[in-house]
């Protein structure tokens, strides 16, 4: 019988948690924990990004821009055959902004025939916006888009429209997942 993965996602930084809980197929790669975290988190993935997992570096080797520190191919990597019970590593979105994730493997288990994978289970509270400025920066996004009397109320307002940072929407999440084919994060072996 096939197995899953049951991981929670939570971002660094940001009180209170921002947290999602998903179920992947054990034979996804870590390209498809990537596709799969930017879905439930409602990322654009239009930014680099990097697993860091027992020190190794996983990405897109492509983007390996310093040599004393070499990129490993994430696609090239099954989750069953990196990861274990327990494990806790860390997932980095957009440098710039310095997204930081602990992704933790909660469980790793049999699948069940009436599964439907990839899924989000839970969750809680909005992803902050792409560009918003990072963790150090979102709570000055929130407090401005809040205050119709703040400076920068207009320009965020204009940019982003509304947000509502308490608010996680679990349909949207699983839709998103549902978008990804998953036949392209578990190569044949």
């Amino acid at each position: 019988m096939p197995q899953v993965i049951q991981f929670k996602v939570q971002l660094f930084d940001i009180e209170p948690e921002i947290w999602r809980r998903i179920v992947l197929p054990a034979s996804f790669t870590l390209f498809g924990l990537h596709a799969a975290t930017q879905a439930i988190m409602g990322w654009q993935d239009s930014h680099l990004h990097m697993f860091v997992i027992d020190g190794k570096r996983y990405g897109l080797p492509d983007d390996d821009r310093d040599s004393n520190h070499t990129i490993l191919e994430e696609a090239n990597h099954r989750l069953n055959s990196l990861l274990s019970e327990g494990q806790k590593f860390l997932y980095v979105y957009d440098f710039g902004d310095d997204w930081r994730h602990e992704i933790t493997v909660e469980d790793i288990r049999d699948s069940s025939s009436e599964e439907v994978l990839p899924t989000c289970i839970a969750g809680e509270r909005a992803c902050p916006p792409e560009d918003c400025g990072g963790p150090h920066r979102y709570p000055e996004f929130l407090e401005a888009l809040s205050d119709p009397s703040h400076e920068d109320h207009d320009h965020y307002a204009e940019i982003y429209g509304e947000h509502d940072p308490e608010q996680f929407d679990l349909k949207l999440a699983q839709k998103r997942l549902k978008g990804l084919n998953p036949t392209s994060f578990a190569p044949d072996a």
